[in-house]
This record gives C-alpha cells, structure tokens and sequence, in this order.
C-alpha cells in the first residue's frame, strides 16, 4: 500500500517504513505528525482524491531536522563591476512512515 501525500508545496510518494526529507515542520524529534493532505491511495483498492481523500492520513515519526548541503548562489554583471556571492542551506525535516489511514 502507498500514498502520495502534498507537503511543503510538493507531492511525495510513501509507503510504510519510508524515511523521506521534506520542508521543515514545526514539530519535536520523536513526536508523530499526521499528514493529512492525501492526494491517491493505491494498493488491493486504488482512491483518487477531489483533490484530497476524505478521511485519509498518513502519520509519521519525526526523526530528525537538518540543514541540506550548500548551494552557492553568484550574481554577476558584465561591465558593471557588479559581483556578489552567497550561500544557502535549506532545512528539512526527516520523516519515517508508521501507517497510512484511508
């Protein structure tokens, strides 16, 4: 059985048992998160949703929060003597799948 959920403005496919990297959620290590915005159920019956599936949810353990690796961002103009450098490390938040409710 597996689900696609929406989270953090994108759509990631689960099933029971995954470890996936999303947005960062504002919850504790250890604690469960219900993700309630389920998009299709599949597996013996498949349940698309209108855009969502009544009454489905799929909860999940917060293992851990991070920062991802950087990225270097270089803005530069030609003939302007326009340079300028930065960088950017966006935070996730590290899930494990326990079960999904459809």
């Amino acid at each position: 059985m597996y689900a696609i959920v929406v989270t953090g403005g994108k759509q990631i496919k689960v099933s029971v048992g995954d470890r996936i990297y999303v947005e960062k959620l504002d919850a504790k290590e250890g604690k469960d998160v219900t993700l309630d915005k389920v998009v299709f159920v599949g597996g013996e019956k498949t349940i698309i949703g209108k855009p969502y599936v009544e009454g489905a949810s799929v909860v999940a353990k917060v293992e851990k929060h991070g920062k991802g690796e950087k990225l270097v961002i270089y803005k530069y103009k030609a003939k302007a003597n326009v340079r300028r450098k930065a960088g950017h490390r966006q935070p996730y938040t590290c899930l494990v799948i326990k079960s999904i409710n459809a």
